[in-house]
């Protein structure tokens, strides 16, 4: 019994040890951003699929983003489109959708507390800020998750460059870019694991009924929470095509064999399996792992297949 508690006493400080020893890696990344970020950014890319220590994670999406200098060119923008009035159709769906989003964490459970505040504080600015796009409902989860981890105007400014940077055209009405990229995606998934798109081909599922929550989201409604974070810290550092990986491992996972199809019969079961995905179906290591096993898969072929993709 001693050797055992002797044991894990001595994973538990290793554990802290290396953690700390991550944070310090950061920090001097920190320090000297603009090396790091032009000359050594395969290191930077690295480091982020390890996933950003928690403690440095809003500093890290701010810099990965660029959104620390938007906020720093745009001194007072953000009260300024706070103080103005904005669209009363914009408002009303906003003040709809405040308490859907994550309504068990601390943050959002109170209706009308300082979270969902905040967050129709930023979706309201966005809305003005961006008058000809206005609101999409799925920017209120993306804007929660930005909000748990820093301050409604960095959290803005972090959105704005999601919309407009990360994901351009995907929260305009319409949603063309996204069914551009569901036809990219659906020619990928036949390469990848050709018994998941036989499956959706024959029940005539098409992508945009799975995908646009999962892409627009960015899994935030899809994975369990340590997921979300490490996908996130991939995707502002990589871009849209760590979205895509995630998508395809998803499909892979849950459609990727007999077995599994075998208790898919049609196209209602196997939409009720993509839209609730089983947690415990969805490990973080081996996520993020067959995330990057499709890497080189994907540099290969974007050249021929994916030239829409970002």
């Amino acid at each position: 019994m001693e050797r055992l508690m002797g044991k894990m006493i001595y994973e538990a400080e290793l554990a802290v040890a290396v953690a700390r020893q991550r944070e310090m890696k950061w920090l001097d990344m920190f320090r000297n951003w603009d090396k790091w970020a032009s000359h050594r950014f395969q290191k930077v890319k690295m480091r982020c699929r390890k996933g950003i220590p928690s403690s440095l994670r809003a500093k890290a999406w701010q810099l990965l983003s660029n959104s620390q200098e938007l906020l720093e060119s745009n001194p007072g923008k953000f009260d300024e489109l706070e103080q103005e009035q904005g669209d009363p159709k914009w408002l009303d769906i906003i003040e709809k959708d405040l308490h859907r989003q994550f309504p068990f964490h601390e943050m959002f459970a109170a209706r009308g507390g300082h979270g969902q505040q905040d967050l129709y504080r930023i979706l309201k600015a966005y809305t003005i800020y961006r008058p000809d796009e206005g609101y999409c409902q799925a920017q209120a989860p993306v804007a929660a998750v930005l909000l748990m981890h820093m301050p409604a105007e960095q959290a803005f400014w972090c959105l704005v460059q999601i919309c407009e940077k990360y994901l351009p055209g995907y929260y305009s009405a319409g949603l063309e870019a996204i069914q551009l990229d569901g036809e990219i995606f659906f020619s990928l998934l036949r390469r990848v694991c050709p018994m998941a798109y036989r499956h959706l081909k024959k029940f005539k599922i098409d992508p945009i009924l799975y995908m646009t929550e999962w892409f627009m989201c960015i899994f935030s409604r899809t994975l369990p929470w340590s997921c979300v974070l490490r996908v996130w810290d991939m995707f502002f550092c990589e871009g849209v095509k760590i979205v895509f990986r995630v998508g395809l491992v998803l499909l892979k996972q849950m459609l990727g064999s007999v077995d599994k199809l075998r208790e898919l019969q049609g196209m209602y079961e196997t939409m009720e399996r993509l839209r609730n995905i089983p947690p415990e179906n969805i490990m973080e290591e081996v996520l993020v792992q067959e995330v990057r096993t499709q890497l080189r898969f994907y540099e290969r072929t974007r050249n021929s297949t994916c030239a829409g993709i970002r």
